[in-house]
């Protein structure tokens, strides 16, 4: 995916990344409540947590540079939020699938775009967006799934629906010259959107 030409600036990137992290830490922990299972609650305490141990790894790179990171992060708050505002799910199940749909999507998309990011930078944030979390997601999902069969209808739908929102997000977090550039887009859509069936294949659910 060549994204030298649609990166943001890097103040742009970290406080848009450091407020999704810390709002989809915030969104999962509320979700935990309502597992059906203990293991349930668990896991959404595993995508809770890794979000806060990305959002703080960020934080610590924006203090770094010598920024404040409530500075870096307003500019996305009220974006941000409807997003997640739609996208908050009805139950735990549209919840779980939330987490594990749209962070996986962004954060795909915000290891591309740390690729153009000045080298240090780049070398010390390597690994923060990686798919840690996702392993223990499918299994409970999985396993849900199999015990209610109508389950798996309604997150495909519901999975198919958070791929829209969660692109205009992207698109937002790209440099504002490139947003409306389809043609310079259409590899990065398509990367982002390969990746998010093969999440939804682990699942046995259709993209």
């Amino acid at each position: 995916m060549q994204l030298d030409d649609v990166s943001p600036e890097l103040d742009v990137y970290l406080g848009q990344a450091a407020y999704l992290q810390l709002s989809l830490y915030e969104t999962m922990g509320r979700a935990g409540a309502g597992a059906p299972t203990l293991s349930g609650r668990l896991v959404t305490g595993v995508l809770a947590t890794t979000a806060l141990e990305r959002h703080r790894a960020i934080v610590a790179e924006i203090e770094r540079g010598g920024k404040e990171p409530a500075d870096l992060m307003a500019p996305h708050r009220e974006a941000i939020d409807r997003f997640l505002e739609r996208t908050s799910g009805a139950d735990w199940y549209e919840s779980m699938l939330t987490g594990y749909v749209t962070a996986g999507i962004l954060n795909d998309l915000f290891a591309n775009l740390l690729r153009s990011l000045p080298a240090d930078v780049r070398q010390r944030l390597r690994t923060v967006f990686d798919a840690r979390e996702e392993p223990a997601v499918v299994e409970e999902l999985t396993a849900r799934i199999d015990e209610d069969p109508v389950v798996a209808s309604r997150l495909a739908m519901w999975g198919r629906r958070l791929v829209g929102d969660t692109l205009l997000v992207a698109r937002s977090a790209l440099a504002s010259h490139a947003r409306e550039d389809q043609e310079r887009l259409e590899p990065v859509w398509t990367e982002l959107i390969a990746a998010h069936t093969r999440r939804m294949d682990a699942l046995g659910l259709t993209a």
